[in-house]
């Protein structure tokens, strides 16, 4: 995406130079190109994402506690909107119970209340549904603890 942020910079650069040339030959100033604003300006949203899996509900099943302390990284991505990283971390001998309430609060104190509802099932699982909204899909981006497992499945 960088590669093509670039290229288009570049394209319009040309465009510009070019059309500060007149037919006579004589060099007029360019117009004010726009500036380029950084890319974390605005969050990145899907063209197109056949890899996704989407649902109006997760499941987001804890296996084993925590042997270290350590983070797992989601990212939620509502159907052509920008996605949404969710940062979970957990301190060493969290039981499995525990792991699943670090994961709700994390997602409770990342995403919009009046979209989303995330609550806890069965003491070891996390339910995200939404509200409101596209459906949306949950990915499991990085994990550092050991013995901890998420299985993520859609409802």
């Amino acid at each position: 995406m960088k590669f093509e942020t670039i290229l288009r910079s570049a394209l319009l650069a040309a465009a510009v130079l070019f059309a500060g040339h007149t037919a006579l030959g004589q060099d007029v100033a360019p117009p004010a190109t726009p500036s380029a604003e950084p890319e974390t300006a605005q969050p990145a949203v899907p063209e197109a994402a056949p890899n996704l899996k989407y649902s109006n509900k997760w499941r987001i099943e804890v296996r084993e506690g925590a042997n270290n302390d350590g983070v797992a990284r989601f990212r939620l991505t509502p159907k052509g909107e920008a996605a949404t990283e969710v940062t979970v971390n957990v301190k060493d001998g969290r039981s499995e119970n525990g792991v699943a309430s670090d994961v709700r609060n994390a997602f409770k104190a990342a995403l919009d209340k009046k979209r989303f509802h995330v609550e806890i099932d069965d003491g070891e699982d996390v339910l995200v549904k939404k509200k409101g909204g596209p459906d949306f899909s949950i990915e499991l981006l990085e994990s550092t603890l050991k013995g901890t497992r998420f299985d993520l499945e859609r409802e």
